[in-house]
């Protein structure tokens, strides 16, 4: 899904919306994440999941062509943890057998 697919899915649930308006709602929430991020801010979403910014550390790499060596400087990298809510939703059986219970099975 694209942003403007996600805008057009929340106007259509909530037709008493402007569509502009739903839009100008994504737009500040994802610029308002990456804003946080930016200060290096954590953004937990409860059921979600949450964004943090990985630090990587400079590191001499090499050129998968010629083999020669390169510097590659430090950075900063967004990284995002789906909460359980999500975990649990992608995969309903994954996390029963995961934590060690078990489903009755209705019969």
């Amino acid at each position: 899904m694209i942003k403007s697919e996600l805008v057009q899915r929340l106007a259509e649930a909530n037709p008493h919306l402007y569509q502009r308006d739903v839009e100008n709602v994504v737009s500040a929430v994802l610029d308002e994440i990456v804003d946080s991020l930016a200060r290096g801010d954590r953004v937990e979403l409860r059921g979600f999941g949450a964004f943090s910014v990985k630090k990587r550390d400079a590191r001499v790499g090499r050129n998968p062509r010629t083999g020669e060596k390169v510097d590659v400087a430090s950075k900063a990298a967004p990284h995002f943890k789906a909460g359980k809510e999500m975990r649990l939703r992608l995969n309903p059986d994954a996390d029963a057998s995961a934590s060690g219970k078990s489903r009755a099975v209705a019969g």
